[in-house]
């Protein structure tokens, strides 16, 4: 007896992804906290990521390899590429948002939003 894998439906993707994504805006809404802020950010980021591979492995390309003597079809890496670019372009967004966070720290000894008013007349 050989093991059928189900498809998930994309429907659990989505549920899945847009509750993420309402609990990131909520946490970025509702916190004051900047390190609660960006632990909210990148619940979007990962949301968002969640919805791109889930729709490149639905509706992605299949391709054949060639070169072995047994044809297999192959589903594409796009999702998954492009999911790993923006894992990457968010750790960066989240070493640059630190660095401003414990520079905010260290001049205002607070990590407040309501506190830290630079951009204020």
């Amino acid at each position: 007896m050989t093991y059928q894998p189900i498809p998930v439906p994309i429907h659990f993707y989505i549920y899945l992804a847009t509750l993420l994504f309402a609990i990131g805006i909520f946490g970025c809404l509702s916190r004051r906290n900047a390190i609660a802020i960006l632990m909210s950010l990148e619940l979007m980021f990962n949301a968002c990521n969640i919805i791109l591979v889930a729709f490149c492995q639905r509706w992605g390309i299949t391709f054949t390899l060639q070169s072995f003597s047994r044809a297999q079809d192959i589903e594409s890496p796009v999702g998954q590429i492009y999911a790993v670019f923006v894992i990457t372009i968010a750790a960066a967004e989240a070493a640059v948002g630190l660095a401003l966070v414990i520079a905010a720290y260290r001049h205002y000894k607070s990590i407040n939003m309501d506190d830290i008013n630079i951009l204020k007349w």
